[in-house]
C-alpha cells in the first residue's frame, strides 16, 4: 500500500489533480484496478492536504451472470470504508448483444459505460471522475492508436470534459498493474467478475500482450517507453515544411 499511495501522491501533485473542496466519483468496475485505486485513495484522503470527498459508482450493464453475492461483498466494503456506493442499473448489455448483435461491441459499450457514468457522477454531484488506468495502460492505448489509428497518442492524467463539466483524473498514471493485484489480495478487496463474453479477447489485450513481448526479448523496455511518454522532451518527431506542403497540395 505504501508504494502505491507514493506513487498516487506523486501523480496527484503532479499534475494537481485534487483540490479542496471536490466531490470525486470512483469508477468502480468490481475488477483489481478500480477496487485498487478505490482503496488507495480512500487510504490517501485521511492524510491528504486536500479535503474532498468520494463517491463509488458502479455501472451495472444488466448481465444476468453477475454474481449478486460478490456485488454484495462491494456494498459491504463500501460501507465499511466510509465511501457512498452508487450502484447505476443499465440495459447495456442487452442493447449491445441481443437488440443491436453487434460484432465489435467493446467500443460502443465503452462510450454508453463512460456516458452512464458521467451521469451518475453529475446526479450524485461530483465534479470530478477518477478512472484506475493506469502505466500499462498508457502504453496499450498508445500502441493502439499508433497501430490502428495511424497516430501517436495516450491519453491524458487530466481532462476537462466540457459536454458535462466534469473534470476526469486518472491517479494510477505512474503505478504499474503488476502492483494491483497483489494489493488486493493482500487487503482482500471484493472483486466482481466480469461477465462479458468479449472480456480478454479485444485488441486492447492484444496490445497488453505485445507490450509484455516486447519487454521480455528487450531489457527494461516498458520503461524505456514510459519514460519517452512521460518526457515529452525526449520525443524528436518532425512536422512537414511549409514548402513540401505546397508540393503535395499541387499534386
Amino acid at each position: 500500500m505504501q508504494k502505491l499511495l507514493s506513487l498516487t501522491r506523486k501523480a496527484i501533485n503532479d499534475y494537481k489533480m485534487i483540490q479542496d473542496g471536490d466531490r470525486i466519483a470512483v469508477g468502480v468496475s468490481g475488477g483489481k484496478d478500480s477496487m485498487a485505486l478505490l482503496a488507495v485513495l480512500a487510504a490517501y484522503k485521511k492524510f491528504a492536504p486536500e479535503k474532498f470527498d468520494l463517491v463509488a459508482i458502479n455501472i451495472d450493464l444488466g448481465f444476468s451472470e453477475t454474481d449478486a453475492d460478490e456485488v454484495q461483498r462491494l456494498r459491504d466494503y463500501c460501507e465499511n470504508a466510509g465511501v457512498p456506493l452508487v450502484i447505476e442499473r443499465t440495459q447495456i448489455a442487452q442493447i449491445i448483444f441481443e437488440e443491436r448483435k453487434e460484432k465489435s461491441p467493446c467500443s460502443l459499450c465503452s462510450k454508453m459505460r463512460r456516458g452512464a457514468l458521467n451521469g451518475a457522477a453529475i446526479a450524485n454531484g461530483c465534479n470530478k471522475l477518477a478512472l484506475a488506468h493506469h502505466a500499462d495502460d498508457i502504453l496499450d492505448t498508445f500502441f493502439l492508436s499508433f497501430l490502428h489509428e495511424g497516430r501517436l497518442s495516450t491519453f491524458m492524467p487530466v481532462s476537462f470534459m466540457d459536454r458535462t463539466g466534469i473534470t476526469l483524473i486518472r491517479p494510477f498514471i505512474y503505478v504499474e498493474e503488476k502492483y494491483l493485484a497483489g494489493l488486493c489480495r493482500r487487503y482482500d478487496l471484493p472483486i466482481v467478475h466480469n461477465p462479458c463474453p468479449e472480456d480478454k479477447h479485444t485488441r486492447r489485450e492484444d496490445m497488453k500482450n505485445l507490450v509484455e513481448d516486447l519487454d521480455k526479448r528487450f531489457d527494461c523496455s516498458k520503461k524505456l517507453m514510459l519514460s519517452a511518454l512521460f518526457n515529452p522532451s525526449r520525443n524528436n518527431l518532425w512536422d512537414k515544411c511549409e514548402s513540401y506542403l505546397r508540393d503535395e497540395k499541387d499534386k
